[in-house]
């Protein structure tokens, strides 16, 4: 299973990253999506999309399932979205997703062994990497990958 995560898309998504996220099984949003018209994209785009909010966004713009902390089961894992990495309970999850930094990362917690994932920002990069994306592949109930996409190489 192929698992697309994004975040801080600031009501944009780009054709770079609309092409990207073709032929994802599932669409992960680690908040501000900022826009309802964009959120009805990303749901039209994979099987399942699981979001949650981030600052910039309201509780009543995606439906009652994207909340400040959204948890999923999927694949035989347990799976987090929070905005913020300090929010993020990895006592209770293997895959952590988080945003707001716009800064991208993938990294195993030393103390809990969780994957821990921002994704950056596809729309506003706050690094060299220029925007980007995350992807997970997941195989027999285990992470096979995980890495940060570069939207300007894809």
């Amino acid at each position: 299973m192929r698992y697309d995560i994004i975040s801080d898309t600031h009501g944009h998504l780009s054709p770079e990253l609309l092409r990207a996220l073709e032929g994802a099984d599932f669409i992960v949003h680690a908040g501000d999506i900022c826009s309802g018209s964009d959120w009805r994209t990303l749901c039209g785009l994979a099987d399942e999309v699981h979001a949650c909010l981030g600052n910039n966004d309201f509780a009543n713009s995606y439906g009652p399932f994207v909340t400040k902390l959204s948890r999923f089961y999927s694949e035989g894992l347990r799976w987090e979205i929070c905005h913020y990495r300090e929010r993020l309970d990895l006592e209770t999850c293997e895959v952590a997703i988080c945003g707001h930094t716009h800064r991208p990362f993938v990294e195993r917690d030393r103390r809990t062994g969780v994957l821990v994932m921002n994704p950056g920002s596809p729309t506003f990069p706050r690094s060299s990497d220029g925007p980007t994306m995350g992807r997970i592949m997941v195989e027999d109930n285990k992470i096979v990958s995980a890495r940060i996409i570069r939207l300007d190489e894809e």
